[in-house]
């Protein structure tokens, strides 16, 4: 068993799991402080229970979040010890600012968020809420400034110290704005965030599509559907242009990792621009391929002509990352990409027209279309990661020579074996299976349950519909849920009479 292979295994799954969590948080947020707003705005009592019946999600999920990304820190020390020593400085002051600008803002808001809807007034709840999303904004920044520090290192320098008698390297900050600034992070924090963004808009017109099928909650799943859609739509297409600029940062500073997203082996002048195909290190080149003629050399330089280095020439100086992985995981996430395009705007075509709700075969899609969202999401972190291999930090083209750069080899920790690591993998998939199992079933209890109250259809729809009409269902009320429970079973409507009582479970 090897060591390395292993220990990449495990920090692999380890973030692969907790990236499951905190985009979606991102994208919900975003949905609940928007409805917050509108509540307060309109004082229509809708939004008001649309709020609260995402927060609820958003919770769940929340504090899974918290706990698979606890492990990932702990990993650094037992397993990159050589990693730590080496990035200490720079992710210290990258997580500590984390710690205090954005997990405190998140967690010191979150019990108002999640328990004081009776207990504050609205405009209180809602700068809770505000603070709740703005506190996992700030950190994403922090996270994606440290990651893509990895990327394109900046604002540092190589310096000895020596450690219980060994002398060791360590890059330590000398622009810390520099360092927050590197020339890759705006183009990724961007791409994160719109990311998270379509996956939070997908699980919105997930759960709503599901209420339509199903024939339940109908007001609250149009209105939501026809947010989360307003929402998938514009992120999809920003994430397009996103997506192209970052590939031509990629281009510019890691000029390896570009070559094995397309499957470029040789430098071509012009380069193709692959659809699809299987790389095959053997051959040299990408087999049943469907390729674009210059495509690549247009979409990195802007013109048909200019040559784009390949492997071949490159793997002296950077390198050579799988190739296999990188470009299948790369083009997955791109094609899921493409997808979304197509679908939201077909679909809002249909939203427009008027004719979307008797699509059952479309809103069946919408369905299952979270699971792509999920699956876009980790193919991205996956070539990002791996497309940078050989070095978990990448070395800096500096006066046109390469300097620094750790190799992942040269990262792991000296006294860990990979017994230890292989048993420490099993022990934690089977606590993420228990973990998952256990969210996916409490999503499935509320989604079940759904919205707190139903009301009738209303007679035409009405023409000003927001951005995220995450419908609703309930009007205001004068008491909370728990005092009409407590105050008696004679009227069930929460405080009026001629409400209905909640819906089924």
């Amino acid at each position: 068993m090897d060591v390395l292979l292993l220990s990449r295994l495990q920090f692999a799954l380890t973030i692969m799991f907790h990236y499951l969590f905190p985009p979606l948080t991102i994208g919900l947020s975003v949905v609940m402080v928007y409805l917050e707003g509108m509540h307060l705005w309109t004082k229509d009592g809708r939004y008001h229970a649309a709020a609260k019946f995402w927060t609820g999600l958003f919770g769940a999920t929340f504090a899974l979040g918290v706990v698979t990304g606890i492990v990932m820190e702990f990993e650094f020390g037992t397993n990159w010890a050589a990693y730590s020593r080496y990035v200490g400085d720079v992710f210290g002051s990258a997580l500590a600012a984390e710690g205090i600008f954005a997990f405190f803002l998140e967690s010191g808001f979150l019990a108002v968020l999640l328990f004081g809807w009776d207990r504050v007034g609205p405009k209180t709840h809602f700068f809770a809420t505000c603070m709740v999303c703005l506190g996992g904004m700030f950190s994403a920044v922090w996270i994606v400034i440290a990651n893509s520090w990895q990327q394109t290192p900046a604002g540092f320098a190589l310096v000895e110290r020596e450690i219980n008698g060994v002398i060791y390297q360590r890059a330590e900050i000398t622009d810390f704005w520099a360092m927050l600034t590197n020339p890759s992070a705006v183009h990724r924090l961007i791409h994160v965030y719109l990311g998270s963004y379509i996956l939070g808009a997908f699980f919105v017109l997930s759960v709503s599509a599901w209420y339509l099928l199903k024939n339940r909650h109908a007001e609250f799943a149009r209105r939501s559907f026809t947010g989360g859609l307003i929402l998938a739509t514009t992120a999809s297409l920003a994430q397009l242009l996103s997506g192209h600029l970052q590939a031509q940062n990629v281009a510019e500073h890691q000029p390896a990792k570009l070559a094995a997203f397309e499957g470029l082996y040789q430098t071509e002048q012009p380069a193709p621009l692959y659809l699809f195909g299987w790389p095959d290190d053997q051959r040299r080149e990408v087999r049943f391929g469907l390729a674009v003629p210059a495509g690549l050399s247009f979409l990195v330089h802007e013109d048909f002509e200019t040559a784009v280095p390949g492997l071949d020439d490159l793997k002296e100086d950077y390198g050579e990352p799988p190739v296999w992985i990188t470009f299948q995981s790369y083009h997955l996430m791109v094609a899921i990409g493409m997808l979304f395009i197509g679908a939201t705007l077909l679909t809002s075509y249909w939203r427009w027209r008027g004719t979307l709700w008797d699509k059952t075969w479309l809103l069946r899609f919408y369905v299952g279309a979270v699971a792509l969202a999920f699956l876009a999401n980790e193919a991205g972190w996956v070539a990002a990661e791996v497309g940078r291999q050989p070095w978990v930090v990448y070395p800096s083209l500096i006066d046109g020579e390469l300097r620094g750069g750790l190799r992942t080899s040269d990262a792991l920790s000296e006294a860990v074996e990979a017994s230890q690591v292989l048993w420490s993998i099993i022990m934690f998939a089977l606590i993420d299976l228990l973990l998952f199992a256990v969210w996916v079933s409490v999503l499935h209890t509320k989604i079940t349950r759904g919205p707190d109250w139903d009301f009738p259809e209303p007679a035409a729809e009405g023409a000003t519909e927001g951005l995220l009409d995450a419908a609703a269902y309930r009007p205001d009320h004068d008491r909370s849920l728990t005092e009409a429970k407590d105050s008696g079973r004679g009227n069930e409507g929460g405080g009026r009479g001629d409400a209905p009582p909640p819906g089924p479970p």
